[in-house]
């Protein structure tokens, strides 16, 4: 076998190993299945290193483990494509895996499901790794569900408390109604190509009138939509807080919830060539983008604040893939996988800290104990907020220049403004949390987490500084564009128009949207200039639109569960009680009814059978006379 062929199989094989272990014999590893695992983990990391750099210095490759499926023209086996695409995405999944695995040491210590948490969590890697390497639709199906499988497992880990099952089950239902859409633009894919390999089908696309390919490429963005928590699909993502902190960084910022932009860009051959569908995704990543900003800048749990924050800044990859800027989008992916991921370890940080407290309304002032914690935050969140020299200012002013350039005026416009909000929330965060009047309870002690919690806190933000000099210089001249773009050249450009905008003055604007909402927060909530409740009386129906989450929920609910569970109780009230019971039953009263009458000619009397057997043969007889 080649050697560049044994490491491919064997990335996967190692987290695939770790949760048979930990799954089977977690017992008797006792404590030491989460040293293991992430041993596990980061092997394969370094496994993924060497890949890359093989494929920077050579080129890609596919690899067939063993034919799966054999049915008359149908062929599909387990086969992985290794290219540029593929190898970052490695880096990045096994790379964050292997942090989050560390940070979950500490994190989960003592939990008495300690070695099935880790077992879980490597179940996730083996399928995230699959997924991406997957060279045919259905491979890439099969772990589409795997990883939202273990993102149910892991949301509802903590199964005694309701709401934990509770946000599994809606995250599980939620993934399901996208997943639909994506098997059917499977299912026609396949009666279109006749084919499910990725390399056949790109071939095929050119050639398919661009209404059944505009078609296709909406039903795979809805599962898209369900997997990446996009507008009207995102209402799971805010309940999946309800898991580990190390989940929300790992599965639910980092990794699964940009399988969906993932799966775009490596079909960016569909949806190229359909200008319509693409500007679909151009328009719900905008709106995704915007709304999620502005729900969370009324929010008080600090964990929703930021899992909001991750639908947003999804919504700006989907706005660069629906430009055709593939590049720029897969760049925000790796920028917020680093970013957004720290943010959340030091969320966990800081719940550690106060025995499991979010809300902001009972923190304050907490600098002053928790220094590493703090600091690693405003790295992540000067990262998310687009300032240089962090790595959210190089992949965030990518999308929105490009945007600006190919004539997307309007969902530049949105962009900006979802920045200046994003700013502005996450140092709302910032200032209740860490500076001001402390509001902890007496009984709380808030201290630093060990250091199995906080250095991969400093790996992580320093790293939200180092990934962004990938993007030097500005735009599309940067390492990292001439590094992938090369996997997405063959992609149809429908832009209305290509402008090439200063980047300077492009930058400057976004960097100014990012420093104002910091300002503005700054004079609300440290300076207190304007007081926050009097905004909240002042601006009440816009405020109650955000605090309430665009009233969504609410919305769902009157309009699809409650006719639903109406629905339901018909058919089991009246459909399957009354009538098909009701008929079932109805039956065997009916026999019992004439059993018991009939069974009174059998008295044992003679001359009644006589008599029974008489009226019989008369009645023979009267029948055989007048037919």
């Amino acid at each position: 076998m080649d050697y560049k062929v044994l490491i491919t199989w064997l990335i996967p094989l190692f987290p695939l190993s770790g949760w048979l272990l930990w799954g089977l014999f977690g017992k008797y590893f006792k404590g030491y299945s989460g040293y293991f695992a992430s041993l596990f983990v980061a092997a394969s990391f370094i496994l993924s290193v060497i890949l890359f750099i093989i494929v920077s210095y050579s080129h890609g490759f596919t690899s067939t483990l063993y034919p799966w499926i054999h049915a008359a023209n149908f062929r599909v086996g387990i086969s992985a494509v290794i290219d540029r695409l593929s190898v970052v995405m490695l880096v990045m999944v096994t790379g964050v895996s292997t942090i989050v695995h560390v940070y979950s040491i500490g994190y989960m210590k003592g939990d008495k499901g300690f070695s099935r948490y880790f077992s879980f969590l490597n179940l996730f890697v083996f399928s995230m790794i699959m997924l991406v390497i997957s060279n045919n639709l259905l491979l890439l199906y099969v772990f589409w569900e795997a990883v939202g499988f273990c993102s149910y497992i892991l949301i509802g880990f903590w199964y005694e408390k309701k709401s934990a099952s509770d946000a599994g089950k809606k995250a599980f239902i939620v993934n399901r109604v996208g997943d639909v859409g994506f098997a059917i633009g499977i299912f026609l894919l396949f009666a279109t190509t006749g084919t499910l390999n990725y390399e056949a089908v790109f071939k095929m696309i050119p050639m398919i009138p661009v209404f059944t390919t505009t078609v296709i490429a909406l039903l795979l963005f809805v599962g898209a939509i369900g997997k990446s928590a996009q507008l009207p699909l995102h209402i799971w993502l805010p309940d999946a807080m309800e898991g580990p902190t190390p989940v929300s960084a790992l599965i639910h910022a980092a990794t699964m919830v940009t399988a969906g932009i993932y799966m775009i860009a490596r079909f960016h051959i569909i949806f190229s060539y359909s200008p319509v569908a693409s500007e679909v995704v151009l328009t719900i990543g905008t709106l995704s983008a915007f709304f999620a900003a502005f729900i969370a800048l009324t929010q008080f749990d600090m964990k929703r604040i930021i899992a909001y924050s991750t639908i947003s800044q999804l919504g700006y990859m989907f706005m660069a893939v629906g430009i055709g800027s593939y590049t720029a989008g897969i760049f925000h992916l790796i920028s917020h996988a680093i970013f957004k991921g720290l943010l959340f370890l030091t969320a966990g940080s800081v719940m550690h800290a106060l025995a499991g407290e979010l809300d902001l309304r009972k923190m304050g002032g907490l600098y002053s104990k928790m220094k590493v914690t703090a600091i690693t935050f405003i790295v992540g969140a000067l990262a998310l907020s687009g300032i240089p020299p962090f790595s959210g200012f190089f992949s965030k002013d990518a999308i929105l220049a490009d945007t600006y350039n190919k004539g997307f005026y309007f969902a530049w416009v949105i962009g900006e403004l979802a920045a200046f909000m994003t700013a502005f929330y996450i140092f709302r965060l910032i200032f209740l949390a860490f500076f001001g009047k402390s509001n902890l309870d007496s009984k709380v002690h808030a201290h630093e987490s060990s250091k199995m919690m906080t250095i991969p806190l400093i790996i992580m933000a320093s790293l939200a500084v180092i990934v962004g000099f990938l993007g030097v210089p500005p735009f599309n001249t940067s390492i990292f564009y001439n590094f992938l773009h090369v996997d997405f050249k063959n992609a149809y450009n429908f832009s209305p128009f290509i402008k090439n905008a200063p980047w300077y003055l492009l930058s400057l604007v976004s960097v100014l949207a990012g420093l104002s909402g910091i300002f503005a927060a700054y004079l609300l909530y440290i300076k207190k200039i304007v007081i926050p409740e009097w905004l909240k009386s002042t601006f009440k129906p816009i405020y109650a639109l955000s605090y309430n989450k665009l009233y969504v929920d609410e919305i769902y609910d009157f309009l699809i569960i409650k006719p639903l569970l109406a629905f339901f109780n018909f058919l089991w009230k009246i459909v399957d009680v009354s009538v098909i019971d009701g008929a079932v039953n109805g039956v065997a009263s009916s026999f019992a009814f004439f059993s018991v009458k009939v069974k009174k000619i059998q008295n044992g009397m003679l001359m009644s059978y006589i008599l029974t057997l008489s009226i019989g043969v008369a009645a023979l007889l009267f029948y055989y006379f007048i037919r």
